[in-house]
């Protein structure tokens, strides 16, 4: 067996990895650089069967969804084979209606917690971890008598911490570790605060708002969700999805997930979902949420009582609710969002009201401590450094090391 990282041994995303075995191959994720300013002019990574049919190339195993892991993907032939979470191929779906990110795939076979999948000379072994993407993996690959462990993204401060405990417990055994390093240069070696940590901080901050607190998260990331619900209980506040963020919810298909129609949950349509909705004539969508709807003259008049989840481009309906209070923006995102050109206009929008910004995040990467817990447990396992902006660090803080460069191949 022998693998290839074209992309990933130098920077945070736009990872790639093929992995051959007696002549047929499999990929660990095609992910979109973060770097990108047209997403449209990045060139696939150099792998057969990426630009048209190839029978050498089994499958694209997709880690979990974020871009730059998945977001190439729909430039592959209709017809390619992916393995990736259920829940994570029903987000990228649901997400497919609003965005451009979204995805819809052909071939699927889905990956689960533990259970091995056989294609050709491989054995695929996936491990659910923890991370701020819902429905994500690690994975084993095994071919020819040899064995990779591919970390994938985790952390172990959110809302599935004892997965990687689990792992740590009983380690499989492996020849090669390919390890994700994207918080190992961060001078900050103190653990990052926990997803329940979050929910005391958001409590404070509702408390503290006269009028309307909007939230700045990702409709995606589950955890969070799950924590400014929380949140909202212990403020005594309604928390107010917009609708792509409750159609994400819904076909997750977890009934422990707060969802439209619980109480203390409303659902809003913003202008530029009604429009997706309306192009793509998904109106049943909408119609299912319409009991659970809370409209733009109820959000005003009842603004002291709401928290809304919230993006950049909502502004516009929000200037739209006449008499409305925002008296709050909590960014629930990293932080350096908030320097880039595309956010400027929420900046100055809020300055021109005055309205106060408060941060209130955790990483959706492993801290140190992590890191370290994950590198012990494959003690004596060579670790390629992937997913790191800093791979020369990994010698220092792990040893035995085999560094490698982006777009050549090695023997496992």
């Amino acid at each position: 067996m022998r693998l290839c990282v074209h992309r990933g041994t130098q920077e945070i995303g736009g990872t790639c990895i093929e992995v051959e075995s007696q002549g047929k191959r499999i990929v660990l994720d095609v992910g979109l650089p973060l770097d990108a300013p047209d997403p449209a002019a990045v060139p696939l990574h150099p792998v057969r069967g990426f630009e048209g049919p190839d029978d050498s190339l089994l499958g694209v195993l997709l880690s979990h969804p974020h871009q730059d892991h998945y977001g190439l993907a729909k430039r592959l032939p209709e017809d390619a084979t992916f393995l990736i979470g259920k829940a994570a191929e029903a987000i990228l779906q649901a997400a497919d209606l609003f965005t451009p990110s979204g995805l819809k795939l052909k071939n699927v076979i889905h990956l689960k917690d533990r259970s091995s999948v056989r294609l050709g000379p491989f054995t695929i072994t996936p491990f659910l971890v923890d991370h701020s993407a819902y429905d994500s993996y690690a994975c084993l690959i095994e071919a020819d008598g040899k064995k990779i462990f591919y970390s994938g993204d985790f952390r172990t401060h959110g809302r599935k911490s004892k997965l990687l405990d689990r792992l740590i417990e009983s380690p499989p055994k492996a020849d090669l570790l390919l390890m994700e390093g994207t918080t190992i240069e961060r001078p900050d070696a103190k653990a990052y605060p926990t997803e329940d940590d979050l929910v005391g901080r958001f409590v404070e901050l509702i408390k503290a708002t006269s009028g309307l607190t909007l939230v700045w998260a990702s409709g995606q990331n589950i955890d969070r969700l799950v924590t400014l619900f929380k949140a909202c209980r212990k403020a005594k506040r309604t928390l107010v999805l917009d609708m792509y963020a409750a159609q994400v919810l819904k076909v997750i298909d977890n009934p422990n997930l707060p969802q439209a129609g619980w109480d203390g949950v409303k659902v809003f349509l913003p202008g530029s979902q009604r429009s997706q909705i309306k192009k793509k004539r998904e109106f049943e969508l909408a119609d299912n949420f319409k009991p659970y709807r809370i409209y733009p003259e109820n959000i005003a008049a009842g603004s002291e009582g709401l928290v809304m989840l919230f993006r950049p481009s909502m502004i516009r309906d929000l200037e739209r609710m006449e008499g409305l209070i925002v008296g709050r923006v909590i960014c629930s995102v990293w932080q350096g969002y908030l320097t880039e050109e595309r956010n400027q206009t929420l900046l100055n929008w809020t300055r021109s009201k005055a309205i106060p910004i408060d941060h209130c995040h955790t990483s959706g990467h492993a801290d140190m401590q992590a890191l370290t817990a994950l590198r012990n447990a494959f003690k004596g396992t060579p670790v390629i450094p992937v997913h790191t902006a800093a791979p020369d660090l990994f010698e220092s803080k792990f040893g035995n090391v085999r560094r490698v460069k982006d777009g050549v191949w090695i023997e496992v």
